[in-house]
């Protein structure tokens, strides 16, 4: 949807359709599968598989995540305050950094910005998740930016609503509420041309498109996993989940991806 809440769907890009068929080929066949874990290890396992076929699609084109997205997002999106990491030692991948306040004031969605919500249905009464979708709808209308919602209808859908998600060929999915942390976690890795960023939790072994934003009460990781010791749903608050939206999306829009954004 639009900031003024109409729907709007995102056009294929054909530079792509040889890669969406080739994720589909490898991966749909496992969305019905009612298991996440199950589902899990076998798209882990065909994930070599389908990069491998899929290894001869250019990645020079105009996606919403190749090089001259890349460019065109550096030209617009502001820049980085003092203290948000440190530029002369980038990240490591899976690292933590830990920006000063209002570091990430300054950056903004590049003109043309399309985003992708990613949850599940059976989520829209938990307050956590509720507020992490109201901060998303927020900073699209402040920053003018289209998003289209995705939602799985139930447990057996929600590996398909993240296959959803990458077929609307978005510049970014962001995803919110724990149950869609394990459906991102197995499809992912076999969808590296798309950038995710989930807020208010973590994917435990994230490939370099999945940035994370948190925060001490926050940090669910997967069913094996679970919670944190310190997770406090009180602590999901609407100020928290919009610093942790707009610093986490400043990342990504800077290329200090596949890491986890840690937000007072």
């Amino acid at each position: 949807m639009t900031s003024n809440g109409t729907g709007v769907g995102q056009v294929p890009r054909p530079a792509r359709g040889g890669r969406r068929a080739c994720l589909h080929g490898s991966v749909t066949r496992l969305a019905t599968r009612t298991t996440v874990l199950l589902t899990a290890v076998a798209l882990a396992g065909a994930g070599a598989v389908l990069l491998a076929g899929c290894s001869g699609a250019s990645d020079d084109t105009t996606g919403g995540t190749g090089p001259t997205a890349t460019a065109s997002a550096h030209a617009s999106a502001g820049v980085l305050g003092a203290g948000f990491s440190d530029p002369d030692q980038p990240p490591a991948p899976e690292a933590t950094i830990h920006p000063e306040p209002g570091s990430w004031s300054g950056v903004h969605a590049p003109a043309g910005y399309g985003v992708v919500l990613l949850s599940d249905a059976g989520d829209a009464a938990d307050a956590p998740t509720r507020t992490l979708l109201d901060a998303v709808e927020s900073w699209a209308a402040d920053e003018d930016v289209t998003v289209t919602p995705v939602s799985a209808k139930d447990a057996d859908d929600r590996i398909a609503a993240v296959l959803r998600a990458v077929d609307a060929e978005p510049d970014l999915v962001i995803t919110v509420g724990n149950h869609m942390v394990d459906p991102l976690a197995a499809v992912s890795p076999t969808a590296l041309h798309q950038q995710f960023l989930v807020v208010g939790a973590e994917i435990a072994e994230p490939t370099s498109n999945v940035t994370a934003a948190d925060w001490t009460g926050g940090g669910f990781r997967g069913e094996g996993l679970g919670p944190s010791s310190h997770y406090d749903p009180e602590t999901f608050t609407e100020d928290r989940a919009a610093r942790g939206l707009r610093a986490g999306l400043a990342a990504v829009l800077h290329d200090l991806r596949g890491i986890v954004v840690w937000v007072p």
